[in-house]
C-alpha cells in the first residue's frame, strides 16, 4: 500500500495565497459592477426640464458668446498655449488622462511661467491618471508643489473601495480668467495634441468660446460646475510637498522654463497679445448640458437633452462618436428620431478603432444599431476617430466629450457644449463632410459599400473574430462600456 505524500506547509500556504487572490480579484469584480447593475431612467422633472432647455435652444437669443472650431491636434495645443498666455489671475484645467510627454511639457511649461508670475493655476485630472501619472516620477508632483498651483483628482483609484472604481470623470476643458475656454473631447497627451507623434494619433474635436461680456454667459456657467466639482466630496487634494524635495523641485522648474522660453523662441506669435472677437463667430447661444457629478449610476441627462433636441430637427441630424454602444432605451429614442427625418451616424470602424471593448460591442450589435433606421457610416481613415458632435439643422452644434455609448449615458460625468450659429454649424457640417468621404456605408449586419478611392486598413480574420469574441464576453457588464 503507497503511502500518501504529505504537503509540505510552504505548498499549502502557496495554494491558500492563490486562493485568496482568486477571491479578491472575484470580490473586486463583483463590487465594481454591483452599484451600475441597474441604471436609472430619466425622471419625469429631468424631462420635462430637457424639453423647455431644448425649446430655449431653437431661439434666437442676445448673447456675448463667440465660437471657433478647434479641429486638428496642432491647433488643439497652440490655441492652448495661446490662451493660457492671457491669463492675469487663473487657468484652470481640467481632463480624464494627461500622460508625461511633449504636449504635455509645453502645456506644464506654460502654466508653471503663469504660476511664477503669481497666477493660480488649478487642475482637476481623474483619478486614475491621478494615481498612475501624478503619483508616480518627479513632473507631476514638483509642478503640484509650486505655491501657486493646486491639483485635485476626481475619485482618486483606491484599492480597498472597488465599488467606486468605476466612477469616472470624462470632462475635458481649459479656462482662463474671464475671458475665454475650450472644451471638447481631447485628453491632454501626444496621442490628441500637437504633432509630435506621426503614428497612434486621434482626431478630435473642440470648441473655443470667447466671453466678449466678460464672464457673464456660459464661461460663468462652466466656472460654476468646475466649481462645484473642486469642492465636491469626490474629490482629493494632491500634495506632494513632503515627498519630493526643494532640489528635485527646482530642477523640474528649471527644465519647463527653459522649454517655455525655447517656444517662445522658436513660435512667437503664440504669446502675442489676442483680440479673440476677431478670431471668433457671433453665436445666438451657447448652453452646456451635463450627467450628474457623483460616481455611481447617473441619470441619462446628457443623452436625454440631445434626443429632446433632436425631436425638434426638421431637416437632419448628423452624430459622430467614437462608438455606438446602445441599450434598448437609446435604440427606442433614435428610432424615433429616424423615423421622421434622416439620422446619420458615424462610428469608428473596426479595422480603426482604438477600443477593443467599444469595437467588440459595435461589431456584435451591428445589426441592433441598424434598426434603428438610422444611416450608419464607419471611418475607416486610418486613424483612430475620438471626436464627439451632433449637427442639428444648420443651426445647432453640440461638441464635448459625450460618447454614444452606456458608459457615457450612465456612468462617467460628461459635458457637450450646445451652440447655436449657422456659421459654426456649416463649418462643423464640412469637417463632418470630409471625414465621411473616408467613410464606408453599412447596408446590413454583414455587408458595407466601399466608396472607389477607400483603402480600409487590414484587419486580419483572427482579429475580427477576437473583437466579436470581446464583444459577446462583455454582454453581461456591457453597462460599463
Amino acid at each position: 500500500m503507497k503511502r500518501q505524500k504529505k504537503r509540505s506547509p510552504l505548498r499549502r500556504v502557496l495554494r491558500w495565497i492563490k486562493w485568496l487572490i482568486v477571491v479578491v480579484l472575484v470580490f473586486n469584480l463583483c463590487a465594481a459592477y454591483w452599484p451600475f447593475l441597474r441604471v436609472p431612467d430619466l425622471s419625469p422633472e429631468a424631462a420635462q426640464a430637457a424639453e423647455a432647455l431644448a425649446d430655449e435652444m431653437f431661439t434666437d437669443h442676445i448673447t456675448g458668446d463667440r465660437a471657433r472650431i478647434i479641429e486638428s491636434s496642432a491647433e488643439a495645443l497652440d490655441e492652448r498655449i495661446r490662451l493660457m498666455e492671457q491669463a492675469r489671475d487663473e487657468i484652470v484645467i481640467v481632463t480624464y488622462e494627461n500622460h508625461d510627454g511633449e504636449s504635455t511639457r509645453d502645456i506644464l511649461a506654460a502654466a508653471l511661467h503663469k504660476a511664477d508670475q503669481g497666477v493660480r493655476v488649478r487642475f482637476l485630472v481623474d483619478g486614475i491618471a491621478g494615481r498612475f501619472d501624478h503619483m508616480g516620477g518627479d513632473l507631476f508632483r514638483a509642478v503640484a508643489a509650486h505655491e501657486n498651483v493646486e491639483v485635485r483628482f476626481y475619485n482618486l483609484l483606491r484599492m480597498l473601495t472597488p465599488w467606486k472604481h468605476m466612477g469616472r470623470m470624462h470632462d475635458k476643458y481649459v479656462i482662463v480668467d474671464d475671458v475665454a475656454f475650450i472644451l471638447g473631447g481631447r485628453n491632454m497627451f501626444d496621442k490628441f495634441l500637437g504633432e509630435y507623434t506621426a503614428t497612434n494619433r486621434s482626431l478630435d474635436r473642440e470648441v473655443l468660446i470667447y466671453d466678449a461680456d466678460g464672464g457673464d454667459g456660459s464661461l460663468a456657467v462652466l466656472r460654476g460646475y468646475f466649481e462645484g466639482m473642486w469642492a465636491g466630496e469626490e474629490t482629493t487634494a494632491f500634495e506632494p510637498r513632503e515627498k519630493i524635495g526643494a532640489e528635485r523641485c527646482q530642477k523640474v522648474y528649471d527644465e519647463l522654463e527653459a522649454r517655455y522660453q525655447d517656444l517662445r523662441a522658436s513660435r512667437p506669435a503664440l504669446f502675442d497679445p489676442v483680440d479673440y472677437a476677431d478670431v471668433t463667430a457671433p453665436t445666438q447661444g451657447v448652453w452646456l448640458i451635463s450627467n450628474p457629478t457623483g460616481i455611481y449610476a447617473k441619470e441619462p441627462a446628457v443623452f436625454g437633452q440631445l434626443i429632446a433636441m433632436m425631436r425638434r430637427a426638421k431637416d437632419d441630424v448628423v452624430i459622430h462618436s467614437p462608438y455606438a454602444v446602445l441599450n434598448s432605451y437609446m435604440r427606442e429614442s433614435l428610432r424615433e428620431i429616424a423615423a421622421r427625418i434622416p439620422v446619420t451616424l458615424m462610428v469608428n470602424a473596426v479595422e480603426n478603432g482604438a477600443n477593443l471593448v467599444g469595437s467588440g460591442d459595435y461589431l456584435y450589435h451591428r445589426g441592433d444599431v441598424l434598426a434603428t433606421g438610422v444611416r450608419v457610416l464607419e471611418y475607416a481613415g486610418g486613424k483612430s476617430y475620438h471626436g464627439k458632435a451632433v449637427a442639428i439643422d444648420d443651426c445647432l452644434s453640440v461638441i464635448g466629450s459625450f460618447n454614444l455609448d452606456l458608459r457615457s449615458t450612465y456612468v462617467d460625468t460628461e459635458l457637450m457644449l450646445v451652440i447655436r450659429s449657422k456659421a459654426i454649424n456649416a463649418e462643423l457640417r464640412g469637417y463632418m463632410d470630409a471625414l465621411h468621404a473616408d467613410c464606408r456605408v453599412v447596408e446590413d449586419a454583414q455587408n458595407a459599400r466601399i466608396p472607389e478611392g477607400l483603402t480600409l486598413p487590414e484587419c486580419p480574420l483572427w482579429k475580427r473574430a477576437l473583437l466579436y469574441l470581446i464583444g459577446a464576453l462583455m454582454q453581461p457588464v456591457r453597462n460599463l462600456v
